[in-house]
């Protein structure tokens, strides 16, 4: 039986990169250093850009995603968030149109895609905004049948992750990232990519 190949590109923003991470892993790195593939192989490329919102995302993410594809692989696709479009004052309905195109995209093209929203900052009134973005990007992932893993809610209110933001001037810091990695490796990660999970 032929051995199931793996391949995954990533696009979002500067924290799927991992800025601010000491060890240069962001939560992506994470998540991939536990994640065991066997008996399948698992190749990933991360493909960020830094304060990029919806609308450029979804303007890129075929051709830059696309030429790390190829026809002997599973290809797959993950989406990282960010809370770029409160900046550009998108409206929620456009923010949700350029994510609904991005994920029929991938659908035309039989890729599954593993969307991770934004996770929240310090300030009470953007993570107000921040909420509705975050339930809208939800909405629609999961109407189309793809995983959404939902940062904002379990983060709001956590005391480490609020201490690493405040320590590393509003980014994550290594706290932080591990934390964002449990939540993908614990809300479907291994459902989405059809592997065991760890016992």
């Amino acid at each position: 039986m032929e051995q199931r190949r793996i391949r995954i590109a990533a696009v979002g923003d500067e924290l799927l990169a991992g800025m601010g991470d000491q060890r240069a892993l962001g939560w992506l790195g994470r998540t991939l250093a536990r994640t065991n593939p066997a008996p399948a192989s698992l190749e990933a490329f991360t493909l960020a850009s830094p304060n990029e919102g919806t609308e450029e995302l979804a303007g890129r993410w075929l051709q830059e995603a696309g030429r790390r594809f190829d026809d002997g692989y599973e290809n797959r696709l993950v989406v990282g968030l960010s809370d770029r479009d409160l900046d550009l004052d998108l409206t929620t309905a456009r923010s949700r149109l350029n994510l609904a195109n991005i994920l029929d995209g991938a659908a035309q093209l039989s890729i599954k895609v593993f969307v991770v929203g934004p996770p929240p900052g310090l300030d009470p009134a953007r993570n107000q905004r921040l909420a509705e973005l975050s339930a809208a990007f939800a909405d629609v992932t999961t109407r189309r049948r793809h995983v959404y893993v939902d940062t904002f809610s379990p983060l709001l209110n956590h005391e480490q992750w609020r201490t690493d933001l405040a320590a590393n001037g509003g980014m994550p810091g290594q706290a932080g990232y591990g934390l964002m990695a449990w939540l993908v490796l614990h809300r479907g990660w291994y459902q989405w990519l059809e592997l065991p999970e760890p016992s």
